[in-house]
């Protein structure tokens, strides 16, 4: 039987005092942790399965002087607010009846048949949190070793339980797929269709979570020629598909950290109503909406004074147009945008009335301080007597 490797977040705050709590016969440490340690990646969240029903995890985390959070206790989850971090806790669960979008669940006493009901077989592996003993139970080391994500027994079936899976197969496939599984590919594109009937902000999650990582265009033009990517996202065709593989290699050239809004943009033709369509669909943010619609609001223009086009929409705003016009982003690289250095007051002050008047000659300094790239003050007083000497 393999063994967990030592690593670091085992030494977590906390966690001793939950194995202590709940038992260490009674939980186990499951799911990305896991995976992600036998990966030698980097685990941010960790979880925990445990034969305890939830209201007694918060009866034993109460006794042991751990607050609980009941999260999702209708399902059987409990977090654990641990000094090291929170850890959701699950009790062991079994599917009862499912309609594509959610499920009935019970809960249950068995590893393996809490096992059974989870989605692809690297993520269904539990270690014992003394022994570090890892249960495998459907081939989940071998398919990692082999980078491979397949579902647990039949890929249909799986789908038919939670629609979602279909994007959540191709978001870990971008990370951590390198043989594509045929039975999932097929299966997927066949049921691509019932994805109609998710809600959008579950589309919406998965989509920019599998847009973040690395380099997810070979799993983008797989999604678009097997006929996945057109139910969620229309709009996106051959030519934006290349424009996103551009993206990608430039980000990379330049050191430009990934963001999903930036390449959801390179996916859309720069339009922002289209923008503005697809952010209303998929339920996006203020915030999400806007920059995306400002990506998309990109010319050729926008090259000529990188930051000056900061300036006035934000250096956010200002690096994705230019990545995503194949600029130069270095001019950003540290600089934030000054404050102008003229207020309303100083021009009043100077004879004019205030009013429309007062606005009108503060945005003719302003334009002219940022055309000489945003000189000092005294620079700025200059300009001003200029500008009232021409009124």
């Amino acid at each position: 039987m393999a063994t967990l490797p030592d690593t670091d977040w085992l030494r977590r705050e906390g966690l001793a005092d939950l194995t202590a709590a709940l038992g260490p016969a009674n939980m186990r440490w499951v799911g990305g942790a896991i995976r992600d340690t036998l990966l030698g990646l980097a685990v941010a969240d960790v979880d925990c399965a445990t034969m305890h029903e939830p209201a007694r995890v918060m009866e034993l985390c109460e006794e042991a002087g751990i607050r609980t959070v009941p999260t999702g206790i209708d399902h059987g989850t409990v977090t654990a607010i641990l000094p090291g971090g929170p850890v959701e806790v699950t009790t062991l669960r079994r599917d009862v009846a499912t309609d594509g979008r959610r499920a009935t669940v019970r809960f249950a006493t068995d590893w393996r048949e809490d096992a059974a009901r989870r989605d692809f077989t690297i993520n269904a592996l539990y270690a014992h949190p003394e022994t570090l003993k890892i249960a495998d139970y459907f081939g989940g080391l071998a398919d990692l070793a082999d980078r491979r994500v397949r579902f647990i027994g039949e890929a249909r079936e799986r789908i038919a339980e939670d629609h979602l899976r279909i994007l959540r197969y191709y978001r870990f496939q971008a990370r951590f797929g390198a043989e594509l599984d045929e039975e999932a590919e097929a299966a997927c594109a066949d049921m691509a269709g019932t994805l109609r009937g998710l809600s959008r902000e579950r589309i919406a999650a998965e989509l920019l979570a599998l847009l973040k990582h690395p380099d997810p265009h070979a799993t983008i033009a797989r999604m678009h020629d097997r006929g996945v990517l057109g139910v969620i996202l229309p709009e996106a065709g051959t030519e934006t598909i290349a424009a996103l593989e551009r993206l990608i290699a430039h980000e990379q050239e330049r050191g430009v950290a990934p963001h999903p809004l930036r390449r959801l943009a390179a996916l859309l033709p720069p339009d922002p109503e289209t923008a503005e369509s697809v952010a209303a669909r998929l339920r996006l943010s203020k915030a999400q909406r806007a920059r995306l619609v400002a990506a998309a609001q990109r010319t050729s223009a926008d090259g000529a004074d990188i930051r000056a086009l900061a300036y006035r929409i934000g250096p956010e705003a200002a690096l994705d147009r230019i990545v995503l016009l194949g600029g130069d982003p270095a001019p950003l690289d540290g600089w934030a945008p000054p404050a102008f250095p003229l207020k309303g007051g100083t021009i009043v002050a100077r004879g004019i009335a205030a009013g429309p008047e007062v606005a009108r000659m503060l945005r003719r300094v302003e334009d002219r301080w940022i055309g000489e790239s945003f000189p000092d003050a005294d620079r700025v007083a200059h300009i001003l007597d200029e500008e009232l000497k021409e009124r």
